[in-house]
């Protein structure tokens, strides 16, 4: 059976979509998911700043993320809904994404996330997140 770390690191790894977004798992612990993300022109919206679909797909996944964490063994997790904030406009050398769980039950488990931009010495929260996310069979379609 896989560790932890190499459970979710495997599923990222499998996600076209933070490929595409150069999107890195930081960290992956017992209920807490980091992933990094790093500013580039391509991902920015017409003012310049780090487009809130890009975050918000970062974000959602490292809700989804903690809350595979903590889901019994053979199950795989789906959002079923979230409801993002942004806070601030996106500017910062490198983004990142905090999912924690708030309370995992038998089939929804709710996390909490965040997205915090640092730049130079300066962490400022960019985006806050509440997520649901279900416990589903492990099959891919």
């Amino acid at each position: 059976m896989l560790d932890l770390q190499e459970r979710i690191a495997t599923s990222f790894r499998a996600q076209g979509l933070m490929t595409t977004l150069g999107a890195q798992l930081v960290l992956a612990s017992a209920g807490e998911v980091r992933i990094a993300l790093l500013p580039r022109p391509d991902l920015s919206q017409q003012h310049g700043y780090i487009h809130a679909g890009a975050l918000t797909s970062v974000l959602d996944s490292a809700c989804g993320y903690a809350a595979l964490t903590v889901a019994p063994a053979g199950l795989d997790v789906l959002t079923v809904e979230f409801k993002i904030n942004f806070v601030r406009p996106a500017v910062a050398d490198r983004f990142l994404a905090i999912g924690k769980v708030t309370k995992a039950g038998k089939t929804l488990t709710v996390c909490q996330g965040e997205v915090v931009g640092e730049l130079g010495s300066r962490r400022e929260t960019v985006a806050v997140m509440q997520a649901t996310i279900i416990n589903v069979a492990g099959q891919r379609p």
